[in-house]
């Protein structure tokens, strides 16, 4: 899925035909041919990259030797007064090389890419030579509605576009573009203008920007529009539900499938809100979002764009998200259809219920169940009295948040009578000794009305 947004093509490039260089002996006025050039070759020849090339020679990583190997490159060069601009008046030589080399990296994309290749796509991110979160390269943002535009910091200066050398092309820019944080690419991209709207409303844009390592799910534009946003915490929480505290790229993602992480976002209780991803179409949220653009590599962290909005999970979001819960979804719905003790799909879809501990059974748990009701098979969950299916889960319910560090050795009050929690075996026993386990990777899935933990046994009332 890709971003939908404006696309404008310029009707016409400027093209470069570069005059080569003359020069006469002392007996006649034939014209030398310099021959081909590489890309420093063409810059040491270029007045105005005189600054590039000093910068080239200060910086570390031997880039001149770098950029006069075989590429090929695409060369971002930065003219000498957008040098003069970005340094302020600082010394070249005060300048860490260090630093001064991830910066230049920062202008150098692998491989040949023309202003063609630039205005078919319209917009979007290639990946310069800089080195980001994670050791990937930093991303780089590039739009061409109003001329060749890069991070919202350089442009392609009129005739700078597609000088040929003979180890790639460079386009002559007249800015630097700086190493760009997790904020910076979403204020480069007006795609993400209501985003950054709203971190800098609430003050999150410099607690983002601060981050040494973070993944934040950026909702594009479109993704805000008819919704009705919170204000003053709830806004804030929204927001962090969007930022995981460490580098997550689409690659780990895909790699996990499907499961849980958690958020900045916090619960009343000071507790993180989880997130559930799902990768077995695109990537998806929560069962709400699905990822636009992955990948969008800063300095401390990347972005994945979504579609949007990542609400407030409840109970009921991470029940109706996981498919390997949809047996509890289909019980919470049967009973309702009787007199249910609780409404029980409103109950825990309503964020200010609560804060309950739901013990939620696998579908392979309800399945085990029906064959324990009737060994021939015959027996589906649909044919189970709502009554009865409300007082089995009710089992399952605990009042409170009780997250799993929590969890007592002994007793444990559900709202339909005792269990016992062992909390060094994670097991749960129901008042006939049936035993159920307590899936320790699916524990402490929190949202803002309770937390959930996952167990392979469905817990019944005590049997006459």
């Amino acid at each position: 899925m890709k971003i939908i947004s404006k696309m404008l093509k310029m009707t016409a490039i400027f093209l470069v035909v570069l005059g080569t260089q003359s020069c006469s002996n002392d007996d006649d006025n034939n014209i030398v041919d310099p021959g081909p050039q590489n890309i420093v070759e063409l810059a040491i020849a270029t007045p105005e990259l005189s600054s590039l090339v000093a910068a080239l020679q200060a910086a570390d990583g031997n880039l001149v030797s770098v950029l006069s190997g075989p590429g090929p490159f695409t060369v971002l060069a930065p003219t000498n007064e957008a040098f003069a601009a970005f340094l302020g008046g600082t010394p070249l030589d005060q300048v860490p090389s260090d630093v001064l080399s991830q910066i230049l990296l920062n202008h150098v994309i692998a491989g040949d890419v023309l202003s063609t290749d630039l205005l078919n796509a319209g917009e979007g991110y290639a990946s310069t030579s800089a080195t980001g979160a994670g050791g990937r390269n930093i991303s780089l943002y590039f739009n061409t509605s109003n001329g060749v535009r890069f991070n919202d910091a350089g442009s392609v200066i009129p005739s700078g576009a597609d000088i040929d050398a003979t180890n790639g092309t460079i386009h002559i820019i007249d800015g630097v573009l700086g190493l760009p944080s997790i904020v910076d690419h979403a204020v480069a991209n007006d795609n993400f203008s209501t985003l950054v709207g709203a971190l800098t409303a609430t003050g999150l844009d410099g607690a983002v920007a601060g981050l040494t390592q973070g993944t934040v799910l950026a909702p594009i534009n479109s993704a805000f529009e008819g919704l009705t946003l919170p204000t003053g915490n709830a806004l804030v929480q929204t927001l962090l539900n969007h930022v995981v505290g460490a580098n997550v790229f689409a690659d780990d993602l895909v790699a996990a499938g499907s499961g849980y992480t958690n958020t900045l976002a916090e619960t009343m209780g000071g507790e993180n809100l989880s997130l559930y991803f799902n990768t077995e179409d695109g990537v998806s949220f929560n069962g709400l979002s699905n990822v636009a653009q992955a990948d969008v590599v800063a300095t401390n962290g990347v972005i994945h764009a979504v579609d949007a909005v990542i609400t407030l999970p409840t109970i009921a979001t991470f029940a109706t998200s996981n498919s390997a819960l949809s047996n509890l979804v289909a019980a919470l719905q049967l009973a309702d259809t009787g007199t249910p003790t609780v409404p029980w799909i409103n109950t825990v879809s309503d964020a200010s219920a609560g804060p309950f501990t739901v013990f939620a059974p696998t579908n392979g748990a309800f399945e085990d169940l029906l064959l324990e009701l009737d060994p021939s098979g015959n027996t589906a969950l649909g044919d189970l009295a709502p009554a009865t299916v409300d007082a089995v889960l009710l089992m399952h319910v605990v009042s409170g948040n009780v997250q799993s560090s929590g969890l007592p050795n002994g007793t444990v009050g559900t709202l339909g009578g005792n269990i016992t929690a062992d909390n060094t075996a994670f097991t749960l026993t129901d008042p006939n000794n049936r035993v159920s386990n307590i899936v320790t990777s699916l524990v402490d899935i929190q949202g803002v009305n309770g937390v959930v933990h996952v167990i392979d046994k469905v817990i019944l009332p005590a049997q006459d």
